[in-house]
């Protein structure tokens, strides 16, 4: 469903930033090829008034036929019961020249959406599943930049920058740009192998990026990592603490298993190792004593704990003073062995 230039009121809600854009976007489209010019007016619904929207959704526009009343933080606008029977009374005789756009990443339905129903619509903006982002990403292409981009071009992407639409669509024109570069004329079509080359590592290669950082004990190296992961391959935050707590409790769970006297290929049957990263965790753990890697792993979820409950006003400087801590206790170690 869409919202359309028929819709004098319009809901956006749900933590896809993205998609509340692009609805706008539509719908203004959509006045502007009926009515020609159209007048637009945003409202942030923290701080805005209840008179503020009234008068000016009531208000005649002098320079066009119609006009588009944008108002954020949505559900922040309509709380207080007066505001909201007030909101209902207008959802009931909406002005027929106006459009009313109210946009929010939470919304608590009540009698105001019901209202909505008759003379508008309520369009839920939520990120899509990875299969979906697949699908987008191949209709989106074509559509927007005139590009194929082939299927598993589309799930390669997905797998490297996550389901988020602005981001893809983002990736998605520095592709496009690319695909064209190297097309000469031929058939243009973006494959995995132009995915890797153009965007940033995966989400499982930030992991391990951060983790092999910090497992070499050199501090200055693992903060250079973390400062390219953040600012350059744009890597959510969220990613960093978690490989960081993750290397942090494979290491101690290693370390205690390897002070019970097991063998290197029972820790990593044990703990589901393999590959590179079996090498790196079993080689600490036995090498930190278990009383360190204790240490560790508690100042690591002791970090996590104060991001999330926002006790650290800078959640990348946070992640920056948890890697040289981290790295420094392996450091330290190997230098006094």
């Amino acid at each position: 469903m869409h919202a359309s230039a028929d819709h004098r009121i319009v809901v956006l809600h749900g933590k896809e930033s993205f998609l509340r854009s692009e609805h706008t976007r539509r719908v203004l489209a959509c006045l502007r090829e009926r009515c020609g010019a159209v007048d637009e007016f945003s409202f942030d619904g923290a701080s805005c008034s209840l008179a503020d929207v009234l008068d000016e959704l009531r208000s005649y526009g002098l320079m066009s036929q119609h006009k588009v009343v944008v108002v954020d933080q949505g559900e922040q606008f309509m709380q207080g019961e007066d505001r909201r029977r007030a909101m209902e009374r207008y959802a009931q005789s909406p002005m027929p020249d106006a459009t009313l756009i109210l946009r929010s990443a939470a919304w608590r339905p009540g009698t105001f959406d019901r209202l909505v129903a008759a003379v508008g619509v309520i369009l839920k903006c939520e990120a899509p599943g990875p299969a979906e982002a697949v699908r987008w990403a191949v209709a989106r292409c074509q559509k927007r930049h005139g590009v194929e981009l082939s299927a598993a071009g589309a799930q390669a992407l997905v797998e490297r920058v996550g389901p988020d639409l602005g981001r893809l669509d983002s990736e998605l024109g520095k592709l496009a740009i690319g695909a064209l570069s190297a097309g000469a004329g031929e058939r243009v079509v973006i494959t995995p192998e132009l995915v890797k080359e153009f965007t940033g590592p995966s989400r499982e290669e930030q992991a391990w990026e951060i983790q092999g950082a910090l497992a070499t004990g050199d501090p200055a190296q693992a903060l250079t990592k973390v400062d390219e992961l953040l600012r350059i391959s744009r890597a959510p935050e969220a990613v960093l603490v978690w490989s960081t707590i993750d290397l942090v409790r494979k290491m101690h769970d290693a370390a205690a298993l390897a002070a019970q006297g097991e063998s290197d290929g029972a820790i990593a049957k044990q703990l589901k190792l393999w590959g590179d990263g079996a090498a790196v965790v079993l080689r600490c753990a036995r090498s930190v004593p278990l009383a360190r890697a204790a240490a560790l792993l508690q100042a690591a979820v002791a970090a996590d704990r104060r991001m999330k409950r926002g006790l650290s006003p800078e959640p990348s400087r946070a992640i920056e003073a948890l890697a040289v801590q981290v790295s420094a206790g392996f450091g330290r170690l190997d230098r006094s062995r």
